[in-house]
């Protein structure tokens, strides 16, 4: 139900009154949203800008290339949203991740999941980019 133009009348006048239950009620409320990541999604690395954009080239071409070609980008020390996983877990996500992305392609699955992976690269790399801080 819509508040009507009289009800936000008389809530502005309250404010202007000084009555802090007017104040309060016209204010907003600030919700914070978690994203809740699988542990294949969670393993995709936090990569320099041009290296992501290379990588989703890759998957877009060739169903799962990139995701592989990220998989060593792990073990060359990349962050991941897996910090108490050891690299070489992270590093075999990454490439069970390529297979199925590679053996699904041919019911077009696999290259959609794909191509999608690469674009997670790309906006993972711009948020370290701009020093966007990612929660868990």
């Amino acid at each position: 139900m819509e508040p009507s133009h009289k009800d936000a009348e008389t809530a502005a006048a309250a404010a202007a009154a000084g009555d802090p239950r007017a104040a309060s009620s016209s204010s907003g409320v600030v919700v914070q949203v978690r994203e809740k990541k699988g542990p294949l999604r969670a393993a995709i690395p936090y990569m320099p800008f041009p290296v992501a954009v290379i990588c989703l080239f890759l998957n877009t071409f060739v169903p799962g290339l990139g995701t592989f070609v990220s998989a060593f980008a792990v073990l060359c020390g990349a962050r991941t949203d897996l910090p108490d996983r050891h690299v070489c877990c992270v590093f075999w996500l990454n490439i069970a991740a390529a297979l199925i992305q590679t053996l699904t392609a041919i019911v077009m699955v696999g290259w959609i999941m794909s191509i999608f992976w690469g674009m997670d690269m790309v906006i993972l790399a711009s948020y370290k980019e701009q020093g966007i801080p990612q929660q868990l």
